[in-house]
């Protein structure tokens, strides 16, 4: 190797154990100018502490930034590309290798192997832009589809740092087939039931970001990443469009496109907070036979009206209230892939008494912080079915909270198709390969209700409503006039009894006297055990029958031998009500008959 002057050794670039010596150069800020030649949160994660600017980094130096110390093992070292097209313009290609080889100490533009993140294995692959602007040539797209075939052999997740361009023009056809190569072998690690993380850093475009870089389970981003399809200066050149706003990582964390945007010295730890939460190791188990002392709340009804002025209280628990004190490690996601961001739907990964879940909230939000009081928009069901895939994929439970009004009915959702992501999300849940409880926390609105409602078992809390159209809309049509919606709620039968009798819930769970919004810890730690209790019981039913169970359940809603059994349930009770009052009225006369015949005789 050739030794130049002023060294300083390059972090982890060697090969056969010799340093790859470079100029050494005093380190500042390319965004604020800060000096960082002093600054320990340059030196390991290449960050300016003074405007967190992130400045780019190496791969091995990404590994290291990672990983379990010392558990990193390279795969694939020695594949390196060759000239297939004999390619020249300026300078040869195999004169662009070798210096790029020189330059970083990398025999191509992604490293690979695997490590342990958090005591998780996992595979890995990290990206450099250095060697030729991380573009994708055959060896590159060979490093990393057998990075995604050793996961599947040793089932093991998948951890990605893409940062790059598109495929490599030396490379001709050859380069751009290897976005068809990786895609193939992304989604064989997907049909393995396999969790993929990918970490969006600054530049990701072109064949890499539309390729295996963009079909993750999870996508996170880098702040103030350079992001998208192509590159700003290509956009300029060939569209005459000047904006490129659209290539940050913010933008596309506001339009649905990445799950969240995360600094580079938190990224670790929620690494390890991933990869334990999607590779399950514990189920939960039936202890013992117990009676379920949640069924029935044991105190007078509220009226309809009554019941209705609770599930909408402001300060009644939302879903996120009930979550956050139910569950920990929460780590939410975001967007649906396609258009935006919803924050009427909530939904992410969490731990629930040591069994990671996937949950879906439809999320009110309150006061000034109201999230258009939970009617979501397509894209808030298509994120959810997004969440909805990855439970099924990974085996995880799936728990829903319902609370809405109803699906935003207005000019843009129908532009971009509410009633189909509704239809949609119903399909989805009927077949979903993992068990689902929905719980109905608040306001249950019709089909934007129940498009997260179809599950196997179906919770209501006490004061909650679950109804078929909303009071005033009922009466708007009957009447003609929204404000007799008192008078037509009874006849709705939305309270959780009135669901429960007709079959439409199993479970209502009582809450705190007076209702939850008095007391959230007790509300929350009351559902909490209705939902351990049925999560239990169901994950100990095979999933074949599971299946089975979940489409006769909503097949026979509705039948006529339903609507039977309910009706003459109410008559019998009606019956035998009266016949206890009469029973306790004689028993209440009889005395009084024996101490009179006593006297006659």
């Amino acid at each position: 190797m050739e030794n130049r002057s002023d060294p300083v050794v390059s972090h982890g670039q060697k090969i056969d154990g010799t340093a790859i010596i470079q100029p050494a150069k005093t380190p500042s800020c390319p965004s604020c100018g800060a000096d960082l030649s002093q600054s320990d949160v340059y030196k390991r994660l290449r960050v300016c502490e003074f405007c967190q600017c992130h400045l780019r980094m190496t791969a091995h130096q990404r590994i290291d930034a990672l990983i379990d110390e010392g558990s990193f093992r390279e795969s694939h070292r020695w594949l390196a590309s060759v000239d297939p097209l004999s390619f020249s313009d300026r300078i040869s290609y195999d004169k662009r290798l070798e210096e790029a080889h020189r330059k970083t100490g990398l025999t191509e533009a992604v490293l690979t192997g695997t490590g342990r993140i958090g005591g998780k294995p996992v595979a890995l692959a990290a990206m450099d832009f250095e060697f030729l602007g991380g573009t994708m040539g055959s060896v590159v797209g060979e490093k990393i589809a057998l990075t995604f075939e050793f996961a599947v052999k040793e089932k093991l997740p998948v951890v990605i740092i893409a940062t790059g361009g598109g495929a490599r023009i030396q490379e001709g056809m050859l380069s751009l087939m290897q976005m068809a190569k990786t895609a193939s072998a992304a989604q064989r690690l997907h049909k393995a039931g396999l969790p993929y993380i990918v970490i969006l850093a600054n530049p990701t475009t072109g064949g890499i970001y539309a390729s295996f870089a963009n079909l993750a389970d999870i996508i996170i981003a880098e702040p103030g990443a350079l992001i998208g399809f192509a590159g700003p200066r290509v956009v300029r050149q060939t569209t005459q469009e000047q904006d490129t706003l659209s290539h940050t990582a913010e933008f596309l964390f506001d339009h649905g496109m990445v799950d969240m945007i995360v600094e580079r010295g938190r990224l670790r730890t929620l690494l390890s907070v991933l990869l334990h939460l999607l590779d399950p190791q514990f189920r939960l188990t039936v202890g013992r036979k117990a009676e379920a002392d949640y069924l029935s709340p044991h105190r007078p009804m509220e009226s309809a009206w009554g019941t209705v002025q609770l599930a909408r209280h402001e300060r009644r628990p939302t879903a996120l209230d009930y979550i956050c004190r139910m569950m920990s490690n929460f780590v939410e996601l975001h967007g649906d892939r396609l258009y935006g961001e919803d924050r009427a739907v909530a939904c992410g990964l969490a731990d629930l008494s040591g069994q990671p879940v996937v949950v879906i909230g439809q999320e009110r939000g309150h006061g000034d912080a109201s999230r258009n009081e939970g009617r979501a928009r397509p894209e808030g069901y298509r994120k959810a079915q997004r969440a909805m895939r990855l439970a099924a994929k990974l085996g995880l439970p799936l728990i829903t909270f319902v609370d809405t009004p109803g699906a935003n009915p207005g000019l843009e959702s129908e532009e971009r198709g509410i009633a189909m992501s509704l239809a949609t999300s119903l399909a989805t849940m009927s077949d979903l390969q993992t068990p689902i409880i929905a719980v109905v926390i608040g306001e249950g609105g019709s089909g934007g209700a129940l498009a997260l409602g179809v599950a196997d078992r179906i919770l209501m809390l006490e004061h909650a409503i679950y109804s078929v159209i909303s009071p005033e809309g009922a009466a708007a049509i009957i009447y003609r006039d929204a404000s007799r919606a008192e008078d037509v709620a009874p006849a709705l039968k939305l309270t959780a009894q009135d669901c429960c009798s007709l079959g439409v819930v199993d479970v209502v769970v009582p809450e705190p006297e007076g209702g939850a919004h008095l007391d959230h810890e007790t509300a929350a730690w009351q559902l909490k055990n209705a939902l351990l209790q049925e999560l239990t019981a169901l994950q100990a039913l095979p999933l074949k029958r599971l299946l089975k169970l979940r489409y006769k359940r909503f097949r026979r809603v509705g039948q006529f031998d339903t609507y039977f059994k309910v009706a003459v349930g109410r008559k019998v009770a009606h019956v035998q009500g009266h016949i206890h009052r009469g029973l306790e009225q004689l028993k209440e006369r009889l005395p009084l008959a024996t101490s009179t015949e006593t006297d006659q005789q």
